[in-house]
């Protein structure tokens, strides 16, 4: 199932790193950015958390929620919080519920060898719930200007 802008954002349930659980239908009448990254403390997903973190004022101000999801554990969540000094939740996805009904889970090669892993992908959900952006080639260092165009 591939995603359209203008469909219905999947509905998902997740634990932050905190194990709080986040669910799409709690935040109807907010915007949100939701945002799939392959792995904490690697160069190019802490470059992107870094981007959305020292523009997280200009997204807070256009009326945003920031999530990251990945396939890392909670406690993995937290050093990379902790380490990075960001002041968003990131979703725990140890299960790939949340990767599978956006469709982040892929396959893909690296030195020829093929594997299952995160698609660095973006989706900005309006107020009502409609996927109003997908952003698929993602500039980890310049993330924040991809979404407030």
């Amino acid at each position: 199932m591939s995603l359209t802008v203008g469909s219905p954002a999947p509905a998902f349930e997740a634990k932050d790193q905190n194990g709080n659980t986040i669910k799409l239908s709690d935040l109807k009448g907010k915007k949100v950015i939701l945002y799939f990254y392959p792995k904490d403390s690697t160069p190019g997903c802490t470059a992107q958390a870094c981007n959305l973190r020292d523009n997280y004022d200009a997204l807070i101000k256009a009326g945003y929620v920031v999530l990251g999801v990945s396939s890392d554990s909670a406690k993995s969540h937290q050093k990379f919080i902790a380490k990075e000094n960001l002041p968003f939740s990131l979703l725990a996805d140890e299960d790939l519920k949340v990767h599978d009904a956006y469709g982040t889970w892929v396959e893909k090669s690296m030195y020829g060898r093929k594997y299952m892993g995160t698609a660095r992908t973006t989706f900005v959900i309006n107020e009502a719930g409609i996927l109003e952006e997908i952003i698929e080639k993602v500039d980890t260092k310049n993330h924040t200007s991809q979404i407030l165009k």
